[in-house]
């Protein structure tokens, strides 16, 4: 082969060599640029999962929330919150559209940012959550909400404006441009198909992308549905702790409420006074002008309690026709002046028929007058009804009694009852008696307890507590017929011990189902004059309770036992144990029936008006059935 040959065959190899190389640079090329776009792909991807991170997490947060049962303003705070934090935007915040002397602005309900917090207190001199976006320079946005359409503008400046209108332009735009932002977005919330208010975000990106609107949207949704279930929560909160009437506190959360300030009081040494007031002739009020009039009364003392009272102050609707205050920090002094405060401010008010209404004030300061909670509750109520019989509309501090409360006589009289075996008791039962009367101070709490267990023995279905609520209703219907202290007193303890017969009775006769013989009818009938007679009778203390005690199985019609007494023959504390007596046995299962709803047993009671009691005590029990709750 020659020379050329030689040099063509090389240069032949050599081509083929570079077109090797070249087609595997082109290779390698192709390969970076596809990993090159891999790579931003997968960062991409990266970010877009990031994201989806986020928003799962605040809406997390937000599912959170729906369960937390806390208050709608914390719901808000935390909703923006989330926003500002997890999902990066600049300023976050609710908003609610509000009308006020044909003026439409956004009252801010809440807000998240700490950058454009501190721009609008330092360059604009407000607080954001103050500010108020009018509608005039914002028409486009306002347009947007009554459509309920989301709204997205780069014209924060205009925004902005319409919420500090002393700032120029120019110094909006500088200020402005501290914070980065570049665009908002409105989303319009709704609440029960009525718009709630609007949510807010502001963004450093100019235009937000569809995901990001869509998000949004589902966002809002959520919001919702949180507002929705915090309103509830809210409703539901308030209807457990307030009087539907009068919009006041009710009895339980006063109780609760003056059992932790008796904590806080001895911890600072520091007293509070309650006060007791009573409206005056309410009976008369409802029985000339009918009941609606006499609730027209009774609200109006709450709008006296609500304009008298400090922020610190509790009010409450006890029941019926009668409220309590507790003063916190306040001596007797202080409270005679607030009560003498209230009576002048119930006096001077005319209403529509009734005229003048006027009530009767008792005070009662702890630390002062009783250190126990429930003998300060009573003394207070002494005094309010010492005002009462004294001629009505006067105040009446309240004096630490020296005579031997009602609780005393009880106690000692389930004491000698026991002592001198006069009922037969299963030696559990006997037992657990002994030692809480041994164990206890004098309080309401530890008689109802013995009364509770008393009663248990012979009626297995009798409700926990049950002797604590018979006693209340007894002296609230005792109290609609004036009685006086010492008839109320007698009253509560008739309750205790009127039923104590029946522990001498077989049980087969009490628990049976089928209709009772002759024989066991007359054996019920006799329970009255055991108890009276033969248990309570030997026992001096209570023998001028004795007569309420045996005729509290009589009826208005004569029909009753044992001795067929009817109208006034019969004592008012004795018709006053035989309904409400009746009313909780209907409450109650039985042998022969289920217990019957609060209706029913309402309905039973009015239709035995005249029959077994008269018309009047029917009337009145129901009416103070409807203002207290009996059944928690």
């Amino acid at each position: 082969m020659g020379l050329f040959d030689s040099i063509k065959k090389f240069k032949k190899e050599l081509d083929k060599v570079e077109s090797t190389v070249y087609s595997g640079k082109q290779s390698l090329i192709e390969l970076y640029e596809l990993n090159k776009q891999l790579e931003a792909e997968i960062a991409l991807r990266t970010k877009e999962l990031d994201t989806a991170n986020k928003q799962m997490l605040t809406l997390q947060h937000i599912w959170d929330m729906m369960n937390s049962s806390k208050p709608l303003s914390s719901v808000l705070n935390a909703i923006v919150s989330s926003l500002q934090g997890e999902l990066g935007y600049l300023y976050s915040c609710i908003a609610k559209k509000i009308t006020d002397k044909d003026e439409n602005y956004l009252q801010m309900l809440a807000c998240s940012g700490k950058m454009f917090c501190d721009i609008f207190k330092n360059d604009f001199n407000c607080e954001p959550c103050d500010m108020k976006f009018r509608a005039d320079d914002i028409k486009e946005l306002f347009e947007a909400i009554e459509k309920n359409e989301i709204y997205q503008s780069n014209d924060i400046e205009t925004l902005i404006k319409s919420a500090v209108t002393d700032t120029e332009t120019k110094n909006i735009a500088t200020i402005l441009s501290k914070s980065g932002a570049q665009s908002y977005i409105l989303i319009p919330l709704r609440n029960n198909h009525v718009h709630f208010g609007s949510l807010i975000v502001f963004s450093s990106r100019e235009d937000a992308t569809e995901n990001e609107l869509k998000f949004l949207k589902l966002f809002s949704q959520q919001i919702e549905l949180a507002i929705t279930i915090a309103n509830l929560f809210q409703a539901v909160k308030e209807q457990a702790i307030t009087d539907g009437m009068t919009g006041l506190y009710n009895r339980r959360y006063f109780e609760e409420f003056m059992q932790k300030e008796v904590i806080r009081a001895k911890r600072q040494n520091q007293k509070f006074t309650i006060i007791g007031i009573d409206l005056d002739h309410l009976k008369k009020i409802n029985d000339i002008y009918g009941h609606n009039y006499g609730d027209i009364a009774i609200k109006t003392i709450s709008e006296v309690l609500k304009n008298s009272c400090r922020s610190i102050d509790i009010a409450a609707r006890m029941g019926g026709e009668e409220f309590n205050v507790l003063l916190q920090g306040v001596d007797s002094q202080g409270g005679v002046i607030f009560a003498e405060r209230i009576r002048k401010a119930v006096e001077c008010i005319q209403l529509d028929k009734i005229g003048h209404i006027t009530a009767s004030i008792g005070v009662g300061t702890f630390m002062e007058h009783s250190e126990e909670p429930d003998e300060l509750m009573e003394l207070v109520d002494h005094a309010m009804y010492e005002s009462k019989r004294s001629g009505r509309n006067r105040v009446t501090v309240a004096k630490p009694t020296s005579e031997t409360s009602w609780q005393e006589v009880a106690i000692e009289t389930f004491a000698d009852i026991l002592a001198k075996h006069q009922i037969p008791l299963d030696k559990k039962t006997y037992t657990l008696l002994n030692k809480k009367l041994k164990e206890m101070n004098i309080n309401n709490e530890m008689v109802y307890q013995v009364s509770d267990t008393l009663v248990s023995s012979y009626n297995p279905e009798h409700e926990k507590g049950g002797t604590k609520k018979k006693v209340l209703l007894a002296t609230l219907l005792a109290k609609r017929f004036d009685l006086d202290k010492e008839s109320i007193d007698k009253l509560k303890i008739a309750v205790l011990l009127y039923d104590i017969g029946n522990t001498m009775l077989p049980k087969e006769i009490l628990g049976k189902a089928e209709p009772l013989n002759e024989d066991e009818i007359n054996s019920i009938k006799r329970h009255p004059v055991i108890a009276a007679r033969e248990i309570l009778e030997p026992i001096s203390r209570v023998n001028d309770i004795i007569p309420i005690i045996e005729k509290h199985h009589e009826n208005w019609d004569g029909s009753g036992y044992p001795g067929n007494y009817s109208h006034e023959n019969i004592p008012i504390e004795s018709q006053i144990i035989l309904i409400v007596d009746s009313y909780f046995a209907l409450m109650e299962n039985r042998p022969y029936r289920s217990a019957m709803s609060k209706e029913e047993a309402l309905n039973i009671i009015l239709s035995e008006s005249d029959n077994k009691w008269n018309s009047s005590l029917a009337n009145e029990f129901v009416s103070v059935i409807n203002n207290e709750d009996f059944n928690d």
